[in-house]
């Protein structure tokens, strides 16, 4: 039988010149460098950042769930 499990949840915000789904990606990348077992990523917020009149960066706040486990 499989044991129950708990899940995290975390707030990032990833950034891209490019576009919003570069941002979202951006933010699990970083995200998976330091976080074990990631689930599920929601974007829960898409912006940009604009400098004289311009797009200059796009942003992606994303809720990123990963395994919880209070022993590591």
């Amino acid at each position: 039988m499989a044991k129950d499990s708990v899940y995290r949840i975390t707030e990032l915000v990833g950034t891209s010149k490019k576009s919003w789904e570069d941002a979202a990606a951006n933010a699990v990348s970083v995200a998976s460098k330091t976080l074990r077992d990631l689930r599920v990523a929601e974007i829960i917020k898409l912006d940009m950042v604009v400098e004289d009149g311009k797009v200059a960066a796009y942003r992606a706040r994303v809720a990123l769930s990963f395994k919880y486990d209070p022993n590591k």
